[in-house]
């Protein structure tokens, strides 16, 4: 008991000493515009900064070259509901009451874009959004964001040439899209919707959160990203339903028939690359490229659906699984920080956080105190101090992921098995089910979680066993 005493005042000291040095060191920038860049699905090993992928990425390897590629951050779940709301809300599985893919923003919820309202930034959202069903009350207008266009439901999201998006909270028609044409790639749109957004004058810094629906199923791209993979790959097509047998168990969500859908997937990233390189060439043309912060990620591991093959790509490595799992393949995500103002030198950064971090973090940035701001909810810490030349140490605590496995179809709504995971420091405990054994490994040396050591170290396995019996559930 004493051991746990002297570090809990230990991180507070740290805390206080991060905060005081933090503000000091940040003192000389203005408040920066902030865009926040989320893929859909994609694996930790799918850019070029990553990896030894055969996916060209040079727009965003040009970022994490020129900034800060975090190689130990993780989402906020290995789905996409509870992952985002963590996003928004700052919070980790240990404050959400629904850790499934069901869940939804409510009423009562604060979100980044309020917070950063209390700054008095511009907010916009442009993409995906699926996680606010009640127009009105928990649509991105509802819940801090000034512009909206983009997808509203999550099956919405499941469409690369939407018949339907929506702005500011009323349908739009894509009629290049109806009767079968595809004459608007949604990344495309997304990305354009940004661009005219910062090319717009005004008195205000903005925040823009750019929620790609890709590289998710459905599987499509326009031919010229596509072109470039059509003979780097031996394929087998995809046929979805088009045979009238399923080709999988993900069929009904995506039934067009994919000829090459090794090629189209790594379209797929490359599209949205070039995309972020426009959105780069844009803030440079208006001046603004030095002060603005952008962020890069994935909202959970890659996907194998409708005929994705996270295998065929190393999506995940060096890490186990995929999305739907909590084995670090499902919530491990590249995570890359681009701010010349303040990272004017780039590096490799090994820092464990997660997507409950993000809200403190911006709130930090943006001069929020965050206790001035009503119904603020967050367990997540602000990592401001990390964000420069000179990063500070942050304190060691525990980061914990709670997944709610929806029964047979992964859309029934159904919960059938809960999985946990945290981690602290080296270590990383995973449960798989409520009363199933607690599997404790050392993730900085087994990435691959195949060293089980819960009889090596029973105590360090035992404090995790506590941690998962007081949040099971």
């Amino acid at each position: 008991m004493m051991h746990l005493m002297i570090r809990s005042i230990s991180a507070v000291v740290a805390c206080v000493f991060v905060v005081l040095t933090s503000a000091e060191a940040f003192s000389e920038y203005k408040q920066p515009n902030i865009i926040f860049i989320l893929a859909d699905d994609l694996g930790f090993n799918q850019i070029g900064a990553y990896g030894d992928t055969p996916i060209k990425t040079p727009n965003l390897d040009s970022l994490a070259k020129n900034g800060i590629r975090f190689t130990q951050a993780y989402a906020g779940n290995t789905v996409c509901s509870p992952s985002r709301v963590s996003l928004f809300t700052g919070r980790d599985g240990r404050l959400m009451d629904n850790n499934s893919n069901t869940v939804q923003l409510e009423a009562i919820d604060v979100t980044i874009a309020h917070v950063l309202k209390h700054a008095g930034y511009d907010t916009a959202l442009f993409g995906k959004y699926s996680i606010g069903s009640q127009m009105g009350v928990t649509d991105p207008l509802a819940m801090g964001f000034d512009t909206w266009f983009g997808m509203y439901s999550i099956l919405e999201g499941h469409r690369q040439y939407p018949h339907v998006l929506w702005r500011d909270g009323k349908k739009v028609r894509i009629e290049s899209n109806e009767g079968g044409k595809k004459g608007a790639y949604a990344q495309e749109l997304f990305a354009g919707e940004a661009i005219d957004y910062i090319r717009r004058d005004r008195d205000n810094p903005f925040f823009i959160m750019l929620a790609f629906s890709s590289p998710h199923a459905e599987l499509g791209a326009p031919e010229e990203f596509v072109r470039p993979y059509e003979k780097e790959f031996t394929e087998i097509p995809y046929t979805g339903m088009a045979t009238g047998t399923p080709a999988d168990k993900y069929a009904w969500y995506y039934p067009e028939a994919v000829e090459r859908p090794h090629a189209t997937l790594a379209g797929m990233v490359t599209a949205f690359d070039a995309y972020v390189g426009k959105i780069v060439s844009t803030l440079k043309e208006r001046g603004i490229d030095d002060n603005t912060l952008i962020v890069f990620t994935s909202d959970n591991g890659p996907h194998d659906e409708g005929g994705g093959d996270p295998r065929f790509f190393k999506a995940s490595e060096p890490y186990k699984g995929m999305k739907r799992d909590l084995y670090d393949g499902g919530i491990h995500v590249p995570m890359i920080v681009h701010w010349p103002a303040a990272i004017r030198i780039g590096r490799v950064d090994s820092t464990p956080w997660a997507f409950a971090d993000v809200l403190p973090t911006f709130a930090d940035i943006a001069g929020v105190p965050l206790n001035s701001v009503p119904r603020v909810r967050t367990n997540g810490v602000s990592i401001r101090s990390r964000l420069n030349d000179s990063p500070l140490v942050l304190p060691e605590r525990t980061l914990y992921w709670e997944f709610g496995k929806q029964a047979g179809d992964p859309n029934s709504g159904v919960i059938g098995e809960v999985f946990q995971a945290a981690r602290r420091g080296p270590w990383k405990a995973v449960r798989y089910g409520i009363d199933a054994r607690v599997e404790l490994y050392q993730i900085e040396k087994d990435p691959s979680e195949s060293d089980e050591l819960s009889e090596k170290h029973p105590e360090i396995h035992q404090e995790f066993v506590s941690l998962f019996e007081q949040y099971k559930g």
